[in-house]
């Protein structure tokens, strides 16, 4: 018998951390793992086809790791481990490849758009809907938080489940939903356009201060003089602090933008201090995280030995249906 709620979502391990995975992937996730039994893993697999350097792997997953845990992730509630702890998701891939039509993988346009941003086409970067698939279905996953970008990556999964069921009977896997976060607004980089590492425009979670305050400092801005009031529609300044703020601190910071008399560097001042303050609690259990060395381990070593007795219940339940066993 199935839970309400089986959550799933994995983080790809792409390096540091910054605002716009907090506010689209983190924050959400950890909120839900009060509402359900949630299954959490670090993508490194999936990494693996945009990025072949071992020892930045490591470092990244490590780092993924930490944060996660930072950010509030409980691991007494939710499950958390490495992709790659799991072998059983390559055994499902391949079973769910084999129902899996061709024409379904080339209509997915994240492989164009990765293609067209110049990632060398590989095998792995077009099956990746495939791998997704099993990492959802291999944990009975029947709420699947996910962007938009995402979207088209859960109908595949949809398909493949059904095909499975069509094939090899019902009930040999679970159809998932996608839980889509409509109202994750998106959030501006340093530069105005979306936050993304591509961009170059990202704001790290964790740093030192001085270099985090300097960063917010350089924030593209017009030359309205001090005197004059500032433009409110697409200030990436006012849409960065709101992310922070407290609602009445956003509501003055606006009217003073209205009102005119206060100098960009003033509100991005104001700007480094809400950023630097909501952070705070994080980066405090980062200290705690990062002073216990064997803790990152033990999480994700406990967390592994759950999702494989999790994952082999789904997987000898397929391989009867499919006759494998």
């Amino acid at each position: 018998m199935l839970p309400a709620m089986r959550i799933l979502t994995g983080l790809q391990p792409s390096g540091k951390l910054h605002v716009g995975n907090y506010f689209g992937a983190i924050e959400p996730a950890v909120r839900l793992q009060e509402l359900g039994e949630a299954f959490y893993f670090i993508a490194d697999y999936h990494a693996m086809t945009s990025s072949q350097d071992p020892a930045a792997m490591r470092e990244n997953v490590r780092e993924l790791a930490v944060d996660f845990l930072a950010c509030g992730l409980d691991p007494k509630r939710a499950v958390f481990f490495r992709q790659s702890a799991v072998p059983e998701v390559n055994e499902l891939a391949w079973i769910l490849s084999t129902v899996c039509p061709m024409s379904l993988l080339a209509k997915c346009t994240s492989y164009k758009d990765k293609i067209a941003q110049g990632i060398a086409p590989n095998h792995g970067l077009f099956a990746y809907p495939v791998l997704m698939a099993a990492d959802i279905l291999l944990y009975d996953s029947n709420q699947v938080p996910v962007g938009k970008d995402q979207k088209q990556h859960l109908e595949v999964t949809r398909d493949l489940a059904i095909k499975l069921n069509e094939a090899f009977g019902e009930g040999t896997a679970v159809l998932p939903e996608a839980v889509i976060r409509e109202d994750t607004a998106v959030v501006v980089g340093l530069d105005g356009r979306k936050m993304s590492k591509s961009y170059g425009n990202t704001l790290p979670i964790f740093g030192e201060e001085k270099p985090l305050r300097k960063l917010l400092m350089k924030i593209t801005t017009d030359s309205t003089p001090v005197e004059v009031p500032k433009p409110v529609a697409n200030s990436t300044i006012l849409a960065l602090h709101k992310l922070f703020a407290k609602t009445t601190d956003h509501e003055v910071m606006v009217a003073d933008h209205q009102r005119g008399g206060v100098g960009y560097g003033d509100f991005k001042k104001r700007l480094a201090d809400a950023y630097w303050e909501f952070f705070a609690p994080m980066r405090a259990r980062r200290a705690e995280v990062l002073a216990d060395p064997g803790y990152v381990d033990e999480v994700l070593a406990t967390g592994a030995a759950r999702a494989r007795e999790e994952s082999a219940k789904v997987l000898a339940r397929v391989r009867r249906a499919v006759g494998l066993t």
